[in-house]
């Protein structure tokens, strides 16, 4: 809690010291009253509002804060509602003098003050405003700041009501075509043992990286002591695995690799692939969950692991990372898995490593240029030439380029 005198306050207190002094110095009992009384008006409404803290005490002020919707993507707007209660005759009389005031992040509020509307009842008050989700992360906001002054506005005292809340913020997310014809050739669909449905459900074969858990069939698997799994359509879909290079410098840079990335595991998702993301901050994970299903909770669970990523501190640490996770790709038996990856220029090591990746995986890059420099940009092509001569299917990308306009040139390096 913060108490302060208002302006009025202070030159209460201060004619009341002055009259203190001149009624002392001359012998003025009236004086001196009226100077203590200046002095006591000003003493005892700092008690009072003091004692009346809305936030302590058995009469208390409960606030209840509500964000829809939560999580959001980026650029979208949020709502808010606080909830302000009274639950006894204290309470409510501690709510009908206050005055409220919300706190918000700047990645929310843009540094503004918070514009809210504000509805009154005998015993319970409703702040209501709007947010725009600027960019991804974990924002707090709140808690509630409440105002209050003595009946005689000498005082003022702030503090805080409730806890903050957090608004959790996805990258933006471009919806992307999947053609399947491309990523995925009847050839290739062959390969993998994927058929047409029939009503025969029961052709068995054994268990690859990515496959759903929910097609292992128990009681051959434990006959034959390995992992079967039931062989229809959907366990015949391609395993995708979407690797994010990160950059070091720009934050666009940064913001639209993981949006790329977040985006592309999106579109093979709802095209029925399993599908995982890899940023090189879990490398040690190599068994990183593939997402199977097709639901909201599938999605909030690709995105919700985009909301803490941050670039690599050094460029050492980014090139390790990148090596680790072309290592987990290449060591895992994922059955033709598909890669798609959001690169950067590569130095020698990581090119090697991610040459290994497509000698049992299909891979499609982008690779971003920054174009800042003339040496950077030939860093880019080096790193493009080099990956189509390895096997990978890329092309090279400007970062805050349209990312389904991106997207559809990777797919057309195939032609």
């Amino acid at each position: 809690m913060r108490l302060r005198p208002t302006a009025r306050g202070w030159g209460l207190a201060g004619v009341g010291l002055a009259t203190l002094g001149l009624g002392t110095g001359m012998g003025s009992t009236d004086l001196v009253r009226i100077a203590a009384l200046a002095l006591l008006c000003v003493g005892g409404a700092a008690a009072v509002v003091a004692w009346r803290d809305p936030a302590r005490g058995r009469s208390r002020i409960d606030v209840e804060r509500l964000v829809m919707p939560n999580p959001v993507h980026a650029g979208s707007v949020v709502g808010v509602d606080v909830h302000i209660r009274a639950h006894d005759v204290g309470s409510r009389t501690r709510l009908a003098g206050l005055r409220f005031a919300e706190q918000a992040a700047t990645e929310l509020s843009a540094g503004r003050p918070l514009k809210a509307q504000v509805s009154r009842e005998r015993a319970h008050v409703t702040v209501s405003y709007t947010v725009e989700a600027a960019r991804r992360g974990r924002w707090p906001i709140g808690p509630l700041v409440v105002t209050r002054s003595d009946v005689f506005g000498t005082v003022t005292t702030s503090t805080t009501l409730g806890d903050s809340a957090e608004v959790r913020v996805w990258p933006t997310i471009a919806a992307l075509p999947t053609p399947s014809d491309v990523l995925v050739g009847e050839p290739d669909r062959v390969a993998l043992g994927a058929r047409s449905p029939s009503t025969d459900d029961a052709s068995l074969r054994d268990y690859r990286e990515g496959d759903d858990l929910r097609r292992v069939h128990w009681s051959s698997s434990a006959r034959r002591g390995a992992l079967m799994v039931r062989s229809d359509e959907r366990a015949g879909m391609r395993p995708v695995s979407v690797l994010m290079d990160l950059p070091l410098r720009s934050a666009g840079a940064l913001e639209w690799t993981i949006s790329a990335g977040a985006s592309m595991a999106l579109a093979m998702l709802d095209a029925g692939h399993p599908v995982r993301m890899l940023d090189g901050t879990h490398v040690s994970a190599v068994g990183t969950p593939f997402v199977h299903a097709r639901t909201d909770s599938a999605r909030s669970a690709l995105l919700d692991r985009t909301i803490d990523l941050e670039r690599p501190r050094a460029a050492a640490d980014a090139e390790k990372a990148l090596i680790a996770a072309a290592h987990m790709l290449d060591s895992t038996e994922a059955g033709g898995e598909i890669v798609l990856a959001v690169l950067g220029a590569l130095s020698v090591r990581s090119r090697e490593a991610l040459a290994h990746v497509v000698d049992t995986a299909q891979g499609w890059a982008m690779v971003r240029s920054d174009g800042s420099t003339a040496a950077r940009q030939s860093d880019a092509e080096h790193t493009v030439r080099a990956l189509r001569r390895a096997g990978w299917r890329a092309v090279m990308v400007e970062p805050g380029e349209d990312v389904v306009g991106a997207w559809t040139r990777m797919l057309g390096s195939v032609r």
